[in-house]
């Protein structure tokens, strides 16, 4: 019976695999996050659990793990795909400063709501609580993103990586206090603290580098992740920024021509630091799906969809959401100008939204918090960014068949109701 249940077992876990791959590609033509589609899944297998009388099962401990192990995986991805060129940086330093105020502007006003609106919650409480509904989601952002025109695809890649990162390192400075063997809450050791980690990244990244190319196994990828699942692991028990390592060493390692200069380019060795970085890319990639889809479905199995139907948590739900749309309105309006669609529909919360609503200690919960707020939070930006895709879709599907019937000797601003194709939106026209 035992070997039955193994083989059933590994029979739904690639059946689940399998779904994802046809919900990736469903979502390249519909623009449905297929991050929805692995929820709804595990909705559906929570109601067949039920039915099959299994009652409760405690998914907490593979859910956490999972979660660990995709922020790890997304946050390496995002920082593989970040070219550092002169070039680049008004873009990156725009979305990075858009993805701070952005952070900071949503969480306070977040935690304003939550206060007035949650009994017994402190200010400190509030902003703890309000932090992870204020952070985007790279894992449902980078592979949602795809299709769009390349100047936003790339904003959105920055913007969410950054918005994970600083939003991470509010969370745990928040937290700093309820941790008796941290320092966190204290500004000055705070500082201190992010100043340690970023010194030790730099260097173990750079170790990373030149010890790996210099490994002749054809077998030391995998080796890599597991050096840096360790170096995660032993910084979140020094009470360290860890995922700062694992960024820092995904843009040391992806712009290796700008970090190896002068004397540190004798240690590169050019083509076999290449072969890391194609396979780690390939590696980071896949294994990010993987862990990706368990974690949505295992999610989708725990959500009790009945705290959607609570008044009050729609109530508080509305209010965070209609804040999180405003300000991001306004953000990107005063940065980037008038072509805003859809990136202000562009806000999903997810993985780590989820991550650090579990991490929360126990001294900072308040009882009357009600996770449906949080679970509403995720499911409508979800919504909302599905719906604003699919239009902005259309219109550039309707706009490139006007396009392709203006008569010869128009431009299409002579043309009668000829609306804008991506490039003329970036302020380029064409002559037919």
């Amino acid at each position: 019976m035992d070997i039955l249940a193994s083989y059933n077992l590994i029979i739904e876990a690639s059946l689940i695999i399998i779904l994802s791959f046809f919900f990736s590609e469903l979502s390249r033509k519909t623009n449905i996050p297929s991050v929805l589609m692995l929820i709804v899944l595990g909705i559906g297998l929570r109601f067949g659990l039920d039915n099959m009388g299994m009652g409760y099962l405690d998914f907490f401990p593979v859910l956490e793990v999972l979660g660990i192990v995709g922020l790890i995986m997304i946050v390496l991805e995002a920082a593989l795909e970040l070219e550092l060129h002169k070039d680049k940086l008004i873009p990156i330093g725009k979305a990075m400063l858009i993805a701070l105020l952005g952070l900071v502007l949503s969480a306070w006003v977040s935690a304003e709501i939550l206060e007035h609106y949650v009994p017994g919650m402190t200010p400190r409480q509030a902003w703890i609580y309000a932090t992870p509904l204020s952070i985007l989601s790279s894992a449902i952002i980078i592979p949602s993103v795809s299709g769009l025109q390349a100047l936003k695809k790339e904003f959105h890649i920055y913007e969410s990586t950054f918005s994970d990162i600083l939003g991470i390192i509010l969370f745990y400075f928040l937290i700093g206090p309820y941790e008796s063997t941290s320092q966190g809450g204290e500004l000055g050791g705070f500082f201190g603290t992010l100043f340690l980690t970023i010194l030790i990244s730099v260097v173990a990244s750079y170790l990373i580098v030149v010890i790996f190319q210099n490994i002749r196994s054809q077998v030391k990828l995998f080796l890599l992740i597991a050096v840096l699942l360790l170096l995660y692991a032993l910084g979140k028990q020094m009470h360290l920024s860890s995922l700062i390592i694992i960024l820092i060493f995904g843009l040391l390692i992806a712009n290796r021509g700008i970090f190896f200069q002068g004397r540190l380019a004798k240690l590169l060795h050019v083509e076999k630091a290449k072969e890391i970085y194609q396979g780690l890319h390939i590696l980071t990639l896949e294994s990010s799906f993987v862990v990706r889809t368990f974690f949505f479905v295992i999610f989708g199995i725990t959500i009790n969809l009945a705290s959607l139907a609570d008044i009050r948590v729609v109530g508080i739900s509305l209010l965070i959401l209609a804040t999180i749309y405003l300000i991001r309105w306004v953000l990107l309006r005063l940065f980037m100008g008038s072509n805003i669609t859809p990136q202000w529909a562009i806000a999903p919360r997810g993985l780590i939204t989820i991550l650090l609503f579990y991490a929360i200690p126990a001294d900072a919960q308040v009882l009357a918090f009600e996770p449906g707020i949080l679970l509403f939070v995720i499911l409508f930006t979800g919504l909302i960014m599905t719906g604003a895709m699919i239009f902005d879709k259309r219109r550039h599907q309707r706009a490139i068949r006007v396009a392709q019937s203006v008569p010869v000797g128009y431009t299409r601003w002579e043309a009668p109701q000829i609306h804008l194709s991506r490039q003329e939106e970036d302020g380029h026209t064409t002559k037919e």
